[in-house]
């Protein structure tokens, strides 16, 4: 029986070293992009819906990760909405939800903004990026380019994420991320996309970092609040970045 942990295991990892084999290129183009707006002064905004939250989780407020990145998600939206049980999936949907997101944060021309959408079809990610472009930052995706040339886009303009961002990087996940047949039914199981996309956070932090080091600057990096220390080390770094209303 071909399923098991092994499996999936071995399976996930094909796709990193796909991806490792296939994407440095678009993954150093977009960390020279946003390093530049860091060093200029900017923040890094990232945005995931659903699971895709994790890749900026992993970006933002974390031990080795830099300060001035801000996460951006639909959960921002219960901020000015009070109605119960809000839907995500709707949220998703909707274009209007970037717009809303948009108003939320402090965001400036001098930014950048990654978004992560595994589909790269729906309204508020595409609609992100599109409002993004206009108002002067630079765009990064994170999709895959299999489910997303395979799939109709849900926004007006009929545009899907890849068609729009300036830099895109293929995560190499499969159609419907999923990756194992499971035996005597049609649905299948192992998900790549969250485990991939980590790899992907992990690896445009530590370019942009990178290009600190290169440019001859001192990067603002977190340390572990569980260190004796960091909770001072951070605090001191935030300071420097409360202007900007950054969230973690």
């Amino acid at each position: 029986m071909n399923i098991g942990a092994n499996v999936v295991i071995d399976t996930i990892l094909d796709i990193v070293q796909t991806f490792r084999s296939t994407q440095m290129e678009p993954l150093q183009k977009a960390s020279k992009l946003l390093s530049k707006s860091l060093l200029e002064g900017g923040v890094i905004h990232v945005f995931g819906a659903g699971h895709s939250r994790t890749f900026g989780m992993e970006m933002c407020g974390r031990a080795g990760g830099l300060v001035p990145l801000n996460l951006v998600g639909l959960e921002d939206i219960s901020r000015i909405d009070n109605r119960i049980g809000i839907n995500l999936v709707d949220l998703e949907r909707e274009p209007k939800t970037a717009h809303d997101l948009l108003d939320l944060h402090d965001v400036r021309k001098e930014d950048s903004i990654i978004i992560v959408s595994n589909s790269g079809r729906n309204g508020a990610p595409n609609e992100l990026a599109i409002e993004s472009k206009r108002r002067g930052l630079s765009v990064i995706a994170v999709t895959s380019l299999l489910h997303s040339t395979n799939s109709d886009s849900r926004h007006p303009s009929g545009k899907k994420l890849y068609e729009i961002a300036d830099i895109v990087i293929d995560n190499c996940c499969p159609y419907g991320d999923v990756l194992l047949e499971i035996p005597g039914i049609s649905e299948k199981t192992g998900s790549a996309s969250t485990v991939v996309g980590v790899f992907i956070a992990q690896a445009l932090t530590v370019e942009i970092i990178a290009e600190y080091v290169q440019e001859g600057r001192i990067p603002p990096v977190y340390i572990s609040a569980n260190v004796d220390g960091g909770d001072e080390h951070n605090r001191k770094l935030q300071e420097k970045y409360e202007h900007r209303n950054i969230t973690y």
